[in-house]
């Protein structure tokens, strides 16, 4: 796989990346067509297994390259991390301010963001539209950060960030799909709104890669800026949706775990 991508620019790599999480989510969306429903606990432990995916993402991948980025480049490494992660965190925050979105399980009524008429299905899908978000700019960043010809950076790295971000992407298609269908929406339709939550990812990985290429010199904050941002979103709605039954903590936690040592795994076995 490397050999293969190695041929190709990093605005063309971090295409071909996200379209391949995109592919996943639409892979999970899929599950509509065979299921209307999935065990609660199977749903949350999905959702816990991506927490602990973004969760080893954010250092493995995304906050430790950056760090020895900034120290590559005569920087303040720890100054460099904190503003980059933080400024992440205020984007992610603003942002959930400004979109309408509704997080899975609510009323209508608990809609976030600027307050609108549209339909209780669009706001599902734009709450995992704005997950996917920072996934996108981090996988753009990291095939970005490539071409910098740093140490710290690696094609390794960056495969193994779009197939962690990918692997997390598949509960979240299913995450928007399955509501729709129990709510009354035919089968195509729910899928055809579920995988649409991802198209945001190969926008923002584009843009993510396109823009540290111009501007090297922000590389680290960047990475770090992806971190805090993906951050957010594990700590503001994944971690919480996945443990709304508390009957299935426990359950949750493990697989949180799990996938954090998952993506440990890819990112030091191929970076």
């Amino acid at each position: 796989m490397i050999d293969f991508l190695e041929q190709y620019n990093p605005i063309t790599q971090a295409l071909m990346a996200t379209l391949f999480t995109w592919g996943l989510t639409a892979a999970g969306a899929a599950i509509v067509f065979f299921a209307k429903n999935v065990k609660p606990k199977v749903m949350d432990s999905m959702l816990g297994f991506a927490a602990g995916v973004m969760i080893a993402a954010s250092f493995w991948s995304l906050l430790a390259p950056g760090i020895e980025m900034a120290e590559q480049m005569g920087q303040i490494p720890w100054l460099t991390a904190v503003i980059g992660f933080m400024v992440g965190g205020f984007f992610m925050r603003l942002t959930d301010r400004v979109l309408p979105h509704l997080h899975i399980g609510l009323e209508k009524a608990q809609s976030e963001g600027i307050k609108t008429s549209w339909q209780r299905s669009t706001l599902l899908v734009l709450a995992i539209t704005l997950h996917n978000i920072p996934e996108g700019l981090a996988v753009g960043v990291a095939f970005g950060a490539v071409a910098a010809n740093l140490s710290s950076a690696t094609l390794g790295g960056a495969i193994a960030l779009a197939i962690g971000i990918g692997l997390q992407n598949f509960p979240e298609g299913a995450a928007v799909s399955l509501p729709l269908r129990r709510e009354g929406l035919g089968r195509t339709k729910s899928f055809l709104m579920g995988q649409s939550s991802g198209i945001v990812e190969p926008i923002a990985g584009v843009l993510g890669a396109a823009f540290v290429l111009h501007m090297q010199s922000i590389l680290p904050y960047a990475l770090c800026f992806a971190a805090g941002a993906m951050i957010f979103v594990v700590v503001e709605e994944l971690i919480p949706e996945s443990q709304r039954n508390q009957a299935n903590i426990d359950l949750v936690t493990m697989a949180t775990m799990t996938g954090f040592a998952v993506m440990m795994l890819l990112d030091v076995g191929l970076g």
